[in-house]
């Protein structure tokens, strides 16, 4: 038997492993265009960042020892471009030399794997663009980054290779720019889970744009690299690595007339047949039915590809003995400092194909909290509301996060249901897990929901729904709760909350939160059982909310000046005790494994226990402590000295000050606040300029835009948006953005603001357009009034994405430490 296999890599290489262990005459060749077989791509990343130090420690193989080992002829550098299935035969081209020649077969094996996609863009051909799929890519690479002194990067595209090059590019001392069209990295992931990596991205110092495409490249002679995107913005860098996707290579069996699928991949049977019975496929070209969804799908995983291999070699040697029972994608990646895991079908697939289920949040620590070193960990599951049938799985944390997903992945493919996530039994002791493991937790949760022990709301809800729709409850504690909750909340601590049940209404459905959702789960029990009968708890609680709601993205933070040699725009973190080394600590303290508000009660207990001018060390795990210690420092009179991040374990110097003097309450003289109420060419120039001119003067800087004052905040490429009709007739009566905008007197049917325009330009005067993202640039912070968005039927997406939304009271407190306060 003469078994011939194109593609050397991953599936290919374990199906002529497997092919000859088990069949020790048949005649056995192997193909492979490119030079080398059998190596780690997905380590490829991880040679270019250092961390893999020897290119050699690649390879598994090498074409001469698999081929001595295995007792087969493998040919790289041979590209087989066609196919004859009506002679078993193949045409094979010699890509040194150009040279074809025919080569027959018994059965073939078609492992050709997937290619970068490429689009068509101007300039992307350009010297300094490449993909990542090879060796060849990974030593091309590599070169340039030595010869070209690249000092930023710039990755298009926030997939798992795109991250994986981030951080390795980050690694080397290069200063990173990510651009995602998306609205969030990781496209696999829901995007309240996607907000966790958003935010720990923020914490590395790399810029990432969302929302936005590459629209161009351009380069000239001895200059840098020009990306140019979608928004009109550019930026310029030394290095652009596309990691945009990838797609099934099938153009060699659509020309061989084999059925292609419309994922456009090779069609295959169970047995990993394609259409002709004589040519088995496999790896990242092939469609298979995903087992949970029952629709047809691509898994570019290596995993799945080498179980593949084996399945393949098995059929062709025994007979079709094996079948195959798809793959639930299960995956993983290291980003940065977190483990990133998902597998099975996230709940945002599951609603595109309109299949009923549920999602549930849940966060935990990577063991036992009271055991040092635990670290937190966030999941999130799909179940099916009928049985209770898990669908999916995804986590983000730290320690422990691949153990997990294991389990998940196992339960999902036997089809557990989340009544068996309660049961699974793990081994346990305090530095590996606690006693409820977190598995367990994701099911006890699931299970309440689906007995109507609990029942859940979302962050979207809230966001969405009417303030009168809900009566949201904050049951954390009074210190926790004058750290920021949600805005319009009530604040009654669970342990007050059966004095203070006249205090919540009984006519609403009342959302109950707190900092990750278990002590609202107590409180909603506590409703429930005296005749509440509309309670809901927010999933996830504070700390998922919190995390979706804030900006996502990261631009700006090189602010165009990243090449040169100020090594203060951006360093290498220093671990925790280089910065605080000379720092006179009098306690220390660990908050690590404790969860919101475990930390700042922590703190608190802690700070109470020295002396004005005295100083405490703390170290805690939980994320949200980065930004909590500041606040609460603010709040109080006392001075962070310092704060930063190893991993997953924060590290805070806090110095005792006078509550008297608390610097939180002192007028700042270098604030300005502005109000924008027009939407009039004129005032909106005014107000640009003067902000402008108090950023320059370097003054901070915070502009409300209310009322017809929201027009000039308006994206000039606002997506199209579901409204109301008297949303939409504002609509049409309003100007569409600050382009649009017209003179308050002498407009004369608008020939007076073209005049006007045209003055400016000859007078070298910035556009509105400019002066806004002038603003923009230099930090100035914009908010956008909720109750005049609502009035005027305006959504968050049509304003710029840098607009954080707020009400009066986020005005007046940035008007309290501001010296200087206009209306516009």
């Amino acid at each position: 038997m003469k078994y011939l296999i194109v593609g050397g890599v991953a599936g290919g290489a374990t199906t002529a492993a497997r092919l000859r262990r088990i069949d020790e005459q048949a005649e056995i060749i192997m193909f492979e265009r490119g030079e080398y077989i059998s190596y780690a791509n997905c380590g490829l990343p991880y040679y270019i960042g250092g961390t893999i130090s020897e290119r050699e420690n690649l390879f598994v193989q090498t074409p001469e020892s698999f081929g001595k080992r295995f007792n087969m002829e493998v040919r790289t550098q041979h590209e087989v471009v066609a196919i004859d299935r009506e002679a078993k035969a193949v045409r094979v081209k010699k890509v040194a030399s150009g040279e074809e020649y025919t080569e027959t077969y018994d059965k073939l094996v078609l492992s050709p794997g997937a290619e970068p996609v490429k689009p068509p863009l101007p300039g992307i051909n350009s010297e300094g663009i490449y993909t990542l799929r090879n060796v060849p890519d990974t030593d091309v690479i590599k070169a340039y980054i030595d010869k070209h002194n690249v000092q930023h990067a710039t990755v298009v595209g926030a997939g798992f290779i795109g991250l994986e090059m981030a951080e390795n590019l980050h690694d080397l001392g290069v200063r990173v720019t990510i651009v995602e069209m998306a609205e969030q990295v990781m496209t696999p992931l829901d995007y309240s889970m996607a907000t966790l990596v958003h935010q720990h991205l923020k914490t590395q110092n790399v810029e990432f744009y969302l929302n936005t495409a590459v629209s161009s490249f351009s380069k000239k002679d001895g200059e840098r690299l020009n990306v140019h995107l979608n928004t009109t913005r550019t930026i310029e860098t030394d290095l652009v690595i596309l990691s945009i996707g990838v797609r099934p290579e099938s153009k060699l069996a659509k020309e061989a007339g084999l059925e292609i699928g419309d994922t456009h991949g090779i069609v295959v049977n169970e047995y990993l047949q394609t259409s002709d019975p004589e040519i088995y496929a496999l790896g990242d070209a092939i469609e298979y039915e995903n087992p949970i969804i029952g629709k047809k799908m691509i898994t570019y995983l290596a995993g799945p590809a080498n179980k593949q291999g084996r399945i393949v070699a098995n059929n062709l040697v025994r007979g079709n003995e094996h079948m195959y029972k798809g793959a639930i994608n299960t995956a993983i990646a290291k980003v940065f400092k977190l483990t990133v895991a998902s597998t099975g079908v996230s709940g945002k697939l599951l609603g595109e194909h309109n299949i009923p289920h549920i999602d549930s949040i849940t966060h935990s620590s990577s063991h036992a909290g009271y055991y040092p070193g635990a670290e937190p960990m966030s999941i999130k599951i799909s179940f099916d509301p009928k049985d209770g049938r898990l669908l999916g799985a995804q986590i983000v944390g730290y320690k422990g996060v691949d153990k997990r997903i294991d389990l998940f992945a196992e339960a999902v493919r036997n089809k557990y249901t989340v009544y068996d996530l309660t049961e699974i039994e793990h081994a346990y002791a305090p530095p590996y897990s606690s006693a409820k493991d977190p598995v367990n937790i994701a099911g006890f949760v699931a299970e309440n929901i689906l007995n109507g022990t609990t029942r859940t709301i979302w962050w979207r809800d809230l966001v969405a729904g009417k303030t009168d729709d809900y009566f949201v409850v904050d049951v954390r504690t009074k210190d926790e709760a004058e750290l920021g909750g949600i805005e319009g909340s009530l604040n009654i601590p669970l342990d007050d909350i059966r004095e203070r049940m006249g205090e919540i209404p009984r006519d609403k459905k009342v959302v109950l939160y707190c900092g990750v959702g278990l002590r609202a789960h107590v409180g909603c029990r506590i409703l429930m059982q005296r005749g509440y009968d509309q309670v809901f708890n927010l999933s996830g609680g504070l700390k998922t909310y919190e995390h979706a709601i804030q900006k996502q993205s990261n631009e700006d933070i090189f602010a165009n000046n990243y090449i040169g040699n100020d090594d203060n725009i951006y360093r290498k973190t220093k671990q925790p005790e280089e910065q605080q080394a000379d720092v006179q600590v009098t306690v220390e303290a660990d908050a690590c494994g404790l969860q919101c508000p475990g930390p700042i009660l922590k703190l608190k207990k802690t700070m109470d226990t020295v002396q004005d001018g005295e100083s405490i060390r703390i170290k805690a795990s939980d994320p949200g402590f980065f930004n909590d210690v500041k606040s609460w420092a603010k709040m109080t009179g006392n001075q962070v000295v310092d704060v930063a991040q190893d991993g997953s374990i924060i590290t805070a110097v806090v110095k005792k000050g006078s509550k008297v003097l608390a610097p939180s309450r002192t007028v700042q003289a270098t604030k300005k606040s502005l109000i924008c109420f027009s939407d009039d060419l004129d005032r909106a120039l005014a107000t640009f300029v003067i902000a402008n001119g108090a950023l320059a003067a370097g003054h901070e800087v915070s502009i409300f835009f209310t009322f017809w004052g929201l027009n000039v905040i308006k994206k000039t490429d606002a997506p199209k948006l579901k409204k109301d009709a008297i949303s939409k007739m504002f609509g049409k009566m309003m100007p569409s953005s600050a382009r649009e905008l017209t003179l308050s007197k002498m407009n004369m049917g608008g020939a007076g603001t073209k005049m006007m325009k045209n003055i400016m330009k000859k007078k070298n005067i910035d556009s509105l357009d400019n002066l806004i993202q002038s603003a923009i640039d230099g930090g100035a912070k914009f908010i956008a009034c909720q109750m005049s968005m609502d009035v005027m039927g305006v959504q968050k997406e049509e304003l710029l994405d840098s607009v954080e939304i707020g009400g009066v009271a986020t005005y007046l407190e940035q008007s309290e430490d501001s010296n200087l306060n206009l209306l516009i």
